[in-house]
């Protein structure tokens, strides 16, 4: 597959940073990229309508955890449509009308499924924020990351640790990248040991998960969701891998009823 490099948007500003979207080749499971690139275009809306909302709650919960202050260049992997990658920017960017080159963070929103890149760059034009001017989205493997050592400030990972197939690998890449004494926040479905929170999950995804996703043609596609989490690791195991990767502290924090839950690892 060969590598394309092209501008999403041209900038307005002879001040501001020309943020590319930059398609490079992945090897990754091509199923699971597949599916990411099928469900893209209704993804928020079946967010929004699953968690009633809530998904939106957690996602800022794993942006505060993440430490990112304004002037940080911060990495969003698996950034999907771009909601975690929009509250970064908020953080590291600038309120006011002019976002100048320098002056502000960064945000890079990484991700293997090119059709969830072009909703996150069709929402940076709908909302024109200041601050969401500083963002780059790039196509690439989360376990082949393209980055330099200790480039970032904080990294943040939303529903995307999962459905990663070399999960050690990513952890690596994840702790390559991230500068010393920062940290890496990584939400997800929690992987629980107790039987009460499993059996909720379970009812959850088989009677309103994929009816749900039946009327939008993609119940095979959300299917999926259970045997992943089976296949996930536990908050301990998640605790575990980081400190055996490197990362100096680790803490696995269950949130939404024990429904989620979200790595902070410290480097």
């Amino acid at each position: 597959m060969a590598s394309l490099h092209f501008l999403l948007r041209p900038p307005s500003n002879p001040n501001l940073i020309a943020l590319p979207y930059k398609r490079r080749p992945v090897r990754c499971a091509n199923e699971r990229q597949e599916l990411f690139n099928r469900i893209a275009p209704v993804y928020d809306n079946l967010n929004d309508l699953l968690s009633m909302g809530q998904h939106r709650v957690w996602k800022r919960m794993a942006v505060s955890w993440s430490g990112a202050k304004r002037g940080d260049n911060v990495l969003d992997l698996c950034c999907g449509s771009g909601d975690l990658a929009f509250l970064l920017s908020e953080r590291v960017g600038s309120d006011g009308k002019y976002l100048l080159v320098g002056s502000d963070g960064k945000v890079v929103g990484f991700d293997f499924s090119r059709e969830q890149l072009s909703v996150a760059s069709s929402r940076q034009h709908l909302l024109s924020k200041a601050c969401y001017k500083n963002i780059e989205w790039i196509e690439g493997d989360v376990t082949k990351l393209l980055f330099s050592d200790c480039s970032f400030d904080a990294i943040t990972m939303g529903y995307g640790l999962r459905n990663v197939l070399d999960r050690c690998k990513a952890m690596q890449e994840i702790f390559r990248v991230l500068k010393p004494g920062s940290r890496a926040s990584i939400l997800d479905f929690n992987k629980s040991n107790k039987q009460l929170i499993t059996s909720i999950q379970e009812w959850m995804i088989d009677n309103v998960v994929v009816p749900v996703a039946t009327g939008y043609g993609l119940a095979e596609e959300y299917e999926y969701l259970k045997s992943s989490i089976q296949e996930y690791l536990t908050g301990e195991e998640l605790e575990k891998l980081a400190l055996e990767t490197g990362f100096s502290d680790a803490k696995h924090y269950e949130i939404g009823g024990g429904i989620m839950g979200n790595l902070v690892a410290t480097r």
